[in-house]
């Protein structure tokens, strides 16, 4: 039995992060507290009420903590650790890297754009969005209204015409300067104001500057102010949030259904609803709703730009994470708990999604599990059979060619176990042994005890490919785990499918309606998917490397940039000689040379 009294007499009243590790030394639980010692000591307290709780205790083995000079300091390690580890015990919310956001850049004349990852100095930021899809109309929006650019430098830098955007009155062309810098400014100044919520200072602003052109008999540009204030006008009535005391909130509800949480997230940004996203996060069965909503503000706010508003379902603690995310923002962070008038209708709103999405996920994991059961009786597999991979191989007449493998397991796709292989030093064309090849890394690794063993294989193929598969884990010892060739029927059409079973080369086909059958082909679909998508991202890079590298006195930096200032192999294709020449490092000899072996 663990004791934990030695470990309890000398823990620090201090700030920290704690790790509850069981008997094979594996962490299980990740914890902070503003007082390590007091924190660490209430789990060991005779009244815990959780049975959650009581399990995770029942398993400590040891106890390791760290000392940090502040509890915002121990949130980040806390988070960190949690990532990092994946304890058993913890609420686990999947880390989506970095969430989108609209850009200006900080340009002579700013570039309206989509941003995702780093940001860097000089430009400007708005957001984060729920989704691309609410940047994207957005950025749609803005250009409508104020018609900014939305181009890649290198091709602002070398345009001689207006585009198509000038043309469908979605841009003012400065690269061509139709338009001043100071009144591009002007637009931009006030794209910025939009997004920061401030539209009716933008709607004054343009009616100010709509009267001074129309008392300078400037009419077409008063005409042009005014449809800008209708539009403006008319996004307001449909998407600004009256009640909120600021632009800037989320409103966070938790839902509940047979032992499954959902986080659903109403982004308003500016004074506008955005939109919302749903999270599912891992280990919550038994978990109290307070515990996965503290637990979703600890691992999506420390790497975001956290709003001055939180609007909580759920009683956390309140007093904790306002200190704590304003001493990691710099600014005062409000968490509302007990939501009244409008952001109370708001809540509702986002629980009423928590709960419908979460009955939706239900529903498709029901559906699946129904498609596995039907696989299971079709294929006369075990109950036990839960994880399914299945292979294909891409090329284009032997150019590029990627292999790939795609997993069904838990009910589910897992994307985070797919693998893409690049094969080389094959005969191109061979689709035999590049499957040879991809098969050998994949379960080679797998029989020395590096992976996951798969209770069934799908060759996306005929005789000869699970021929090669059969060959392949009789050399690595894994011969017992059943391969079934995936052949496409006449005309290649959907449910005409032919599986090849390599036990006993039995031929099987499947109804069209056979719920087996359609989880086989969308295991198998996706694995076409995700080889050709891979195969064709690669074949690209290669045409445009390999093009360049032919030409003589083209190294590795010439071609970058060269590819920088054209925006690629079109690009440069399109480009004159003298423009070719402008290049750093490209003399006019050389570009001559590279236009004549381009042309």
């Amino acid at each position: 039995m663990f004791d934990p009294k030695p470990i309890l007499k000398n823990l620090p009243n201090l700030p920290g992060v704690y790790r509850m590790l069981n008997a094979e030394n594996t962490p299980i639980y990740v914890g902070k507290a503003k007082d390590l010692k007091k924190r660490v000591s209430s789990y060991f307290n005779k009244n815990i009420n959780s049975p959650r709780t009581k399990m995770m205790v029942s398993q400590i083995a040891a106890i390791e903590t760290t000392v940090t000079r502040s509890e915002a300091e121990a949130l980040l390690l806390e988070n960190n650790l949690i990532k990092g580890l994946m304890p058993r015990y913890n609420v686990l919310f999947r880390d989506d890297k970095s969430y989108p956001y609209i850009s200006l850049t900080g340009d002579a004349f700013p570039r309206l754009a989509f941003h995702r990852g780093a940001q860097r100095k000089g430009h400007q930021y708005f957001g984060p969005f729920p989704s691309a899809l609410a940047v994207r109309e957005s950025i749609q929006l803005l250009q409508k209204v104020f018609k900014l650019r939305t181009c890649e430098n290198t091709v602002f830098a070398n345009r001689s015409r207006p585009c198509l955007q000038y043309q469908i009155a979605r841009c003012t062309a400065p690269c061509v300067n139709l338009i001043s810098e100071e009144n591009y400014a002007s637009d931009v100044r006030h794209a910025a104001m939009f997004l920061l919520g401030k539209t009716n200072e933008v709607i004054d602003a343009l009616g100010s500057e709509m009267n001074e052109a129309a008392e300078a008999f400037e009419y077409e540009h008063a005409a042009i102010l005014r449809d800008r204030m209708q539009a403006l006008r008319q996004v307001q009535a449909k998407q600004f949030v009256s009640d909120f005391s600021v632009s800037d909130a989320d409103v966070i509800a938790c839902a509940e259904t047979q032992g499954q949480h959902c986080i659903n997230l109403v982004m308003i940004r500016g004074g506008r609803h955005l939109g919302d996203k749903s999270f599912f996060p891992k280990n919550s069965q038994d978990a109290e709703l307070a515990e996965t909503v503290e637990a979703f503000l600890t691992q999506y706010y420390i790497s975001q730009n956290t709003p001055p508003l939180l609007v909580c379902g759920a009683e956390v603690a309140k007093d904790e994470f306002e200190e704590i995310l304003s001493e990691q923002s710099g600014r005062k962070i409000r968490v509302l708990t007990n939501a009244i008038g409008d952001k109370k209708v708001w809540l509702k709103m986002a629980q009423t999604n928590a709960e419908l999405a979460l009955q939706q996920r239900l529903a498709t994991s029901a559906n699946q599990q129904a498609r596995l059961i039907a696989l299971r009786e079709a294929l006369h597999l075990s109950e036990g059979t839960e994880r399914i991979e299945c292979f294909d191989i891409s090329h284009t007449m032997g150019e590029a060619t990627v292999g790939s493998c795609v997993v069904f397991d838990r009910g589910d796709m897992q994307n985070s176990e797919y693998r893409r292989y690049n094969i080389t030093g094959i005969t191109p064309g061979d689709d035999y042994a590049a499957m040879r090849d991809v098969l050998t890394r994949r379960y080679r690794k797998v029989a020395a005890g590096e992976g996951k063993r798969p209770d069934l294989v799908f060759i996306d193929g005929g005789k000869g490919q699970l021929g090669v598969a059969i060959e392949v884990m009789q050399e690595v010892g894994l011969d017992d785990i059943l391969l079934v060739g995936i052949a496409k029927g006449e005309e290649r059409k959907p449910g005409l499918e032919t599986m090849i079973f390599s036990d006993t080369g039995e031929m099987l086909n499947l109804p069209t309606d056979n719920l087996g059958l359609h989880l086989l082909q969308q295991i198998r679909d996706e694995a076409h998917r995700f080889a050709i998508t891979g195969h064709r991202a690669k074949r690209a890079k290669a045409r445009i490397t390999s093009s360049l590298e032919e030409i003589e006195g083209i190294g590795a930096k010439r071609r970058k940039a060269l590819l920088m200032r054209f925006g690629g192999l079109d690009g440069i294709k399109s480009a004159s000689i003298d423009e070719i020449a402008q290049v750093e490092g490209i003399s006019q000899a050389l570009a001559q040379s590279i236009y004549e072996r381009l042309h």
